[in-house]
C-alpha cells in the first residue's frame, strides 16, 4: 500500500483509511474474523444469525448497506454520506452489544428461506469431499444448527467473536467520520480456521450429475499463482470454446482461502453428448501447462491483465477490503510497487511450478468417464469398515440393513456401505417419532427411520446415550404423511404378485401336458419302426410342446400350493 493509506484505532478497533477523490460519499466496512468454518455442523448458522440480528433495525433510505457471512469472516458494508455511515456502523455495534433476540424465531425462518433460494455454485459437494463435515467443509451443508439456537447461545457467540480485538474497520473516504461509536466487548483475535482433509490422496475425482467439469486445487498465495489462474482461464477458453467448440463457459479464478493459501477453481460446461470430450480437453489443457510449454505471449497477456487492476481510480481505496482482511488474518500487506515488481519478475517456470502444485492438490467433479485414466484416484464414496453389532433388516425387502453396535452405526446395502462412529459424530438430528440422522466427521451420514428399520427401543436408547448432547439437534414433530412407510411386498412386481391359480386351471394344464407327452411317446415308437410318414421334425415338435406344457403346469401347481 502507498503512503495514502493510514492505520489508526477507533474505539480500540484497528482501522485503515484511504482517500477517495471527487466525491463526498464514503464507503466503509467492518470485518470480524469469524465465519462458517469456525462453527461445527451442530451449530452451523449461528454466525449468520448474529449478522441478521445485527442488521434488523437498519433501513435508511439513501443508504446502500449489506452484511455477509463467509467461510472465515463476517463483513458489514455500507456506502453513503458520512452521516449515513456513522448511523449504520454505530447501529451495527449497538446491536452486537445487545442483540434483538426477540427476533430469533422469525430470523430462523428467514434464514431457511434464504438458504432454499441460494445457489451453491457449480460444485456444492466439493467442500465436503475435500474437508469433510467440519471447517471449510461446512459450506456444503445447510445451516443445520438453526433449530437448536436459543437466545443465550447467540449472545454468547456474539460476545466471544464480535469483539474489538477480532475486528478491522476500513474507510474509503477523506477522513474518519465524526461521531463513530464502535464500542464492542473485549476479546481475542481468532486464529485461522483449522484446515481438515477427507481425501486419502490427491489428485482425486468424484462423479456428479450435470453437464459441467469443475476442478479445484490449493496453492500458495503468490503473484505467480494469480498469473497461473489467468493463464489457465485463457487457455481453457481457447482450447474448449474457440478451437474445440465444446464449451460455452470455460474459465478459472483465484480466491484467497486463508493467510497462506488460495483456491484456484476451473469450470467448463458442456452438452450431454460432449461430456467425455470436455473432460479430455480439460485434462489436456492442465497437462500442457504443467509439463508442456507456456508461451511468452501467454505470460505477457496474463501479466498485462494483472497489472491493469492497478489502473483504476483511487486504487488504494478500492483495495482497502483486501488490505483489511489481510490484517485480520495476519497476512503481511505489500505495496502496489512491490506487487507490480513481483508480477514483472514472474517467469514461465514459476507459473509451471504453480501448475504442478495445483495438479497435486486437485479435486475434480466430472459428470461421466471418471479420471482414473488421468492418474486421479476416486474420492471415497463409501466407508471402508463395517461395524459389528445388532442388525435390523429393511422392511422394504431391498437387502439393506442397519447395524447398531457399541462403536457406532453402519448402513449396509448392495454395493454401498456407510459407517459413522459415535466418536466422530459432528451432528445428530432427532425427531420425536424416533428417526435419527447421524453425520460423521468424514462427511458420511446415516439416516435411521424406525418405520423402515425396526430398531428396538433399547438400541435407540443406546444411540442417544453414546452421542454427546452438544451435537444433538432436536427437530419438531413431522406430519404423518412425511414419515416414510415401508413399500408393501404386494407393490413389488414379481411372479409371486400375480393371482393364485385355481384348482381347475392346474388340472387343465396337466391334462394338456400328459396328452402331448403321450403324443411324443407314440411319435417316437413310429419313428423307430421306420414309419415313412413320421420324420424327425415332427418327433422333436411333439416332445418340445409336451415338455414345455409340463414345465408350465408344474409352475402353476407350485403357485397353487403357495411355494412360489
Amino acid at each position: 500500500m502507498t503512503s495514502t493509506t493510514t492505520e489508526i484505532e477507533v474505539d480500540g478497533v484497528h482501522t485503515v483509511v484511504a482517500p477517495r477523490a471527487g466525491t463526498d460519499r464514503v464507503s466503509a466496512g467492518l470485518f470480524f474474523r469469524v465465519g462458517r468454518a469456525d462453527e461445527t455442523l451442530a451449530t452451523a448458522g449461528i454466525t449468520h444469525m448474529v449478522e441478521h440480528l445485527a442488521l434488523h433495525d437498519h433501513g435508511v433510505g439513501d443508504l446502500h448497506y449489506n452484511g455477509a457471512t463467509h467461510d472465515a469472516y463476517t463483513h458489514f458494508h455500507v456506502e453513503g454520506t458520512a452521516a449515513h455511515v456513522v448511523e449504520y456502523l454505530n447501529g451495527v455495534c449497538a446491536a452486537l452489544r445487545d442483540l434483538p433476540v426477540h427476533r430469533l424465531e422469525t430470523e430462523k425462518e428467514i434464514l431457511r428461506t434464504e438458504a432454499a433460494g441460494r445457489g451453491n455454485g457449480p460444485a456444492p459437494q466439493s467442500p465436503m469431499y475435500r474437508y469433510g463435515a467440519e471447517g471449510y467443509g461446512l459450506a456444503t451443508f445447510f445451516e443445520l444448527g438453526l433449530p437448536r439456537l436459543d437466545a443465550d447461545a447467540v449472545r454468547e457467540w456474539a460476545a466471544a467473536h464480535f469483539t474489538r480485538e477480532n475486528a478491522v474497520l476500513w474507510i474509503a473516504g477523506n477522513e474518519v467520520p465524526d461521531g463513530l461509536d464502535l464500542t464492542l466487548p473485549s476479546g481475542l483475535r481468532n486464529p485461522q480456521p483449522t484446515v481438515t482433509s477427507a481425501l486419502p490422496s490427491t489428485p482425486a475425482w468424484y462423479g456428479a450429475p450435470g453437464d459441467a467439469v469443475y476442478v479445484s486445487g490449493v496453492v500458495d498465495r503468490t503473484c505467480a499463482a494469480m498469473l497461473y489462474a489467468r493463464v489457465l482461464a485463457k487457455a481453457l477458453f481457447q482450447d474448449l470454446r474457440q478451437k474445440g467448440g465444446l464449451s460455452y463457459q470455460a474459465t478459472a479464478n483465484y480466491t484467497p482461502r486463508d493467510r497462506d493459501h488460495a483456491m484456484i477453481e476451473l469450470f467448463a460446461d458442456c452438452l450431454p453428448e460432449k461430456r467425455d470430450a470436455v473432460i479430455g480437453g480439460v485434462i489436456d489443457t492442465l497437462a500442457r501447462l504443467r509439463v508442456g510449454t507456456i508461451t511468452e505471449a501467454e505470460l505477457e497477456s496474463a501479466r498485462a491483465s494483472a497489472l491493469h487492476q492497478f489502473d483504476v481510480p483511487d486504487w488504494e481505496a478500492h483495495a482497502l477490503p483486501g488490505y483489511a482482511i489481510n490484517i485480520l488474518i495476519g497476512k503481511e500487506n505489500i505495496t502496489r510497487e512491490q506487487a507490480e515488481a513481483e508480477f514483472l519478475a514472474t517467469t514461465a517456470e514459476d507459473i509451471q511450478a504453480v501448475a504442478r502444485e495445483f495438479h497435486d492438490t486437485a479435486l475434480a467433479q466430472v459428470p461421466s468417464l471418471g479420471l482414473d485414466w488421468a492418474g486421479f484416484v476416486q474420492a471415497p464414496e463409501q466407508s471402508e469398515v463395517r461395524l459389528a453389532g445388532k442388525e435390523f433388516a429393511s422392511r422394504n425387502k431391498d437387502d439393506s440393513l442397519v447395524v447398531v453396535g457399541p462403536e457406532g452405526l453402519s448402513m449396509v446395502a448392495p454395493g454401498s456401505l456407510a459407517t459413522v462412529r459415535y466418536a466422530d459424530v459432528v451432528a445428530m438430528q432427532t425427531y420425536p417419532d424416533g428417526a435419527r440422522t447421524l453425520f460423521g466427521r468424514d462427511g458420511f451420514r446415516i439416516h435411521l427411520e424406525p418405520t423402515i428399520y425396526p430398531v428396538d427401543a433399547a438400541s435407540l436408547k443406546a444411540i442417544d446415550a453414546a452421542v454427546p448432547a452438544q451435537v444433538v439437534v432436536a427437530l419438531p414433530a413431522r406430519a404423518a404423511d412425511d414419515i416414510p412407510k415401508p413399500t408393501p411386498r404386494s407393490a413389488v412386481k414379481s411372479p409371486s404378485s400375480s393371482p393364485r391359480p385355481s384348482t381347475g386351471s392346474v388340472i387343465v394344464w396337466w391334462c394338456l401336458a400328459i396328452l402331448f407327452l403321450l403324443a411324443g411317446v407314440s411319435s417316437t415308437s413310429d419313428y423307430l419302426k421306420n414309419d415313412p410318414e413320421m420324420d424327425l421334425p415332427n418327433l422333436v415338435g411333439s416332445w418340445s410342446i409336451g415338455v414345455g406344457i409340463a414345465v408350465y403346469a408344474t409352475y402353476r401347481h407350485l403357485r397353487y400350493r403357495g411355494r412360489l
